[in-house]
């Protein structure tokens, strides 16, 4: 995965990017799947490469009673749970498909994602 070509694209709001995991196109009793198999399923993983910065909630007005002042524009988030490297199991349907660089990502909103798999919980 070359994650440098990723540093140029910017997840925006409370999205996430993902890399499916690489589809099995054999079953468990070693029959092969047709190659469409995998792509009907309703429930696809993958691993976070990129993650928005959360959901946008407004500042607090305060100078309602003084419109001279220069409001301000900043705009304050509530961060997301998904971190990068993170294994996600998403529900397929919520998700956009993309190429980037000849490689499939999916666009995920946080609501759509079902589970997280995380290995390092130290920075919690």
């Amino acid at each position: 995965m070359n994650t440098n070509s990723l540093e140029h694209l910017i997840v925006v709001g409370d999205r996430v990017l993902i890399k499916p995991k690489s589809a099995v196109n054999q079953s468990k009793g070693g029959l092969f799947l047709p190659p469409g198999y995998k792509e009907k399923e309703e429930i696809q993983s993958g691993y976070v490469v990129k993650v928005g910065p959360g959901y946008p909630i407004p500042l607090p007005s305060e100078n309602f009673d003084e419109p001279w002042k220069k409001k301000e524009e900043a705009v304050n988030y509530i961060p997301l749970q998904t971190q990068i490297g993170d294994l996600a199991i998403f529900l397929k349907k919520g998700a956009v498909e993309i190429q980037y660089q000849d490689e499939k990502y999916f666009i995920v909103p946080q609501n759509s994602i079902l589970l997280l798999e995380r290995n390092n919980f130290d920075d919690e």
